[in-house]
């Protein structure tokens, strides 16, 4: 297993430490999340630009009317959560 230096600001090494946490399990677990994060971003991307090539650029008011349903999906999700 290849090895690599990380830092880390002071007050997050030693909340790591208090807490007695496996940095280096948590580390790679983030790495890993954040690299599956920006796959998925990037195949969004391609997506939204092959339908964008199949069906063409959303107007005015289907743009608004998409902004107001992620609007309403995300505070619904908000109550949910929380």
């Amino acid at each position: 297993m290849a090895r690599m230096q990380v830092y880390l600001p002071d007050d997050l090494y030693q909340l790591v430490k208090a807490r007695g946490l496996p940095a280096s399990e948590l580390l790679q677990r983030a790495v890993r999340t954040e690299l599956r994060r920006m796959e998925l971003l990037s195949e969004t991307d391609r997506y939204v630009a092959d339908l964008v090539a199949e069906v063409g650029s959303p107007d005015a008011d289907q743009s608004a009317r998409a902004a107001a349903v992620a609007q309403r999906l995300a505070r619904r999700l908000a109550r949910q959560v929380g």
